[in-house]
């Protein structure tokens, strides 16, 4: 019962099941690696500036009005000379907080040069930007925000801008209304960076310019701060990957950069375009740009190289079983145990080559040493014979479906479901015949069905069958030569 294929097969998959503790440690690994690369590339990133987002230009307006409070006053009567005390209102004018108005029309065009930077092994695209926004406001409505007695402070309005660093800030910075330039300040007391002006009555103004030249990495974004917002975004860089509250109208990507323009009304944004509430939290949250994306992340395709580890390793097992059963010669649980390991060292393979050479080279110098590595296996440790070209063909097919399930994240599932599925039907009809309960096979003897595991082979008749032998037989079977017949009367 043991060694009947049935039992033998259970414990090929009991020994695919435990493979399953290499492949997560494999997984642990190619997680640390990932992490390790996230974090060089965040802190070189935030040395050249960091993912830049821009929230702004609003108009800032200061707000006074009276406030009345109780004093107490000593008093001393001119006629007795007492001391008495009186409790006397006090009226002052104070600051009461600020009236925050967003630009009727903001056009803004962004134009940004890309380059790779290095530490150790990995990359980290970084960009040189400049950005010209163009927009003017529209502050008729502010005076209906106003409490009793309140009055608006027109000429100490200020203009402001909020980055995610000034530190990024580089090159040209400069705003300008007309033919007047106006001086910039960088922005106090916020854990945000960014930039002030002041601007003076703002009903005198007309359109303004602002011009920010500066550095960042990975992403860049914008917030649509206008009632009308038009952006356009242009780069040499060739992977661009879109995200934010807002996807562009349209876009051109090529192997020289890529463009993109933005159009967003009013109705489509949450944010007010006047209000007595700082809502910079809330422009920041819609922003919209672009994301530098590196399309080589091999890591992505490791942990999906891992995650479907065991299928291939279960595949591979199951090969092995239908293959050396025509041999008769059983293979150990240890050598299913080497094959598997010789699969999950791969992934680690892959991962430490693509570092250096890149995902496809890398995935070829892996995938190709393995299933050398196998079939020699197969030959010399299984003694497979002939049958080792079997071997290798199925592993050159199966590491083939990986490529393609890792090139594509999108059909990774279906082409995986569909291999299981295939792999299941074919191993159903190749063991169609097979018992299951029966002994191994013995090389030596014909079977009397063509199971893949040996099938039945013929054995003896036992003493008192019937077949294969006459009636002489068991006449001589029942007398032993030299013994007398049994005498008709007894």
């Amino acid at each position: 019962m043991l060694r009947s294929a049935g039992m033998r097969f259970l414990i090929v998959g009991l020994l695919a099941l435990f493979m399953f503790i290499p492949l997560f440690f494999v997984g642990e690994i190619v997680g640390e690696r990932a992490d390790y690369s996230r974090r060089t590339i965040e802190e070189v990133g935030q040395e050249w500036g960091g993912r830049q987002v821009i929230a702004g230009p609003r108009l800032i307006l200061p707000l006074e009005g009276p406030q009345t409070r109780n004093e107490r006053r000593e008093k001393i009567d001119p006629v007795t000379g007492e001391r008495t005390f009186e409790q006397v209102a006090v009226t002052e004018i104070l600051r009461r907080g600020e009236i925050y108005v967003y630009p009727r029309s903001f056009d803004a065009t962004i134009s940004s040069e890309s380059e790779v930077r290095s530490r150790g092994i990995f990359e980290v695209p970084v960009y040189t930007a400049v950005a010209t926004m163009g927009f003017d406001f529209d502050v008729s409505g502010a005076e209906a925000l106003l409490e009793d007695r309140e009055a608006i402070l027109w000429d100490a309005a200020g203009l402001d801008v909020s980055l995610t660093s000034n530190r990024a800030l580089r090159g040209a910075a400069r705003l300008s209304t007309g033919k007047t330039e106006l001086p910039l300040e960088p922005r106090a007391g916020d854990d945000i960076g960014g930039i002030t002006a002041n601007v003076g009555d703002p009903r005198s103004l007309g359109r303004m310019e602002l011009v920010l030249g500066f550095n960042g990495a990975e992403q860049l974004m914008i917030a649509p701060v206008g009632r009308n917002t038009v952006l356009e975004m242009t780069s040499d860089w060739p992977h661009p990957s879109f995200t934010g509250t807002f996807l562009p109208d349209g876009s051109e990507v090529s192997d020289e950069g890529f463009s993109a323009r933005w159009t967003i009304p009013h109705l489509a944004r949450g944010l007010p375009q006047l209000s007595r509430d700082d809502n910079d939290r809330i422009a920041r949250s819609e922003a919209m740009g672009v994301r530098f994306f590196q399309p080589n992340d091999f890591y992505q395709k490791a942990y999906r190289a891992a995650r479907y580890g065991i299928l291939f390793i279960a595949l591979t097992f199951l090969s092995v079983l239908l293959i050396e059963n025509r041999q008769g010669r059983p293979a150990h649980p240890v050598q299913y145990i080497l094959i598997g390991l010789a699969q999950s060292v791969f992934v680690l393979l892959m991962v430490a080559y693509a570092e250096q050479i890149g995902f496809g080279a890398a995935y070829a110098l892996s995938a190709g040493a393995t299933v050398v590595l196998l079939s020699l296996f197969g030959a010399w440790g299984l003694k497979l014979g002939r049958r080792t070209l079997v071997l290798a063909l199925m592993l050159t097919v199966l590491y083939g479906v990986l490529y393609l399930i890792l090139q594509s994240a999108d059909y990774a599932l279906l082409a995986g479901s569909t291999l299981a599925f295939g792999a299941l039907a074919g191993t159903m009809y190749a063991t169609r015949n097979e018992d299951w309960y029966g002994p191994p096979k013995d090389p030596t003897k014909k079977s009397v069905r063509g199971g893949l595991f040996g099938g039945r082979t013929p054995e003896a008749p036992p003493p008192w069958s019937d077949s294969g032998t006459g009636s002489e037989d068991r006449a001589g079977s029942a007398n032993p030569a030299g013994s007398p017949p049994p005498s008709p009367g007894k």
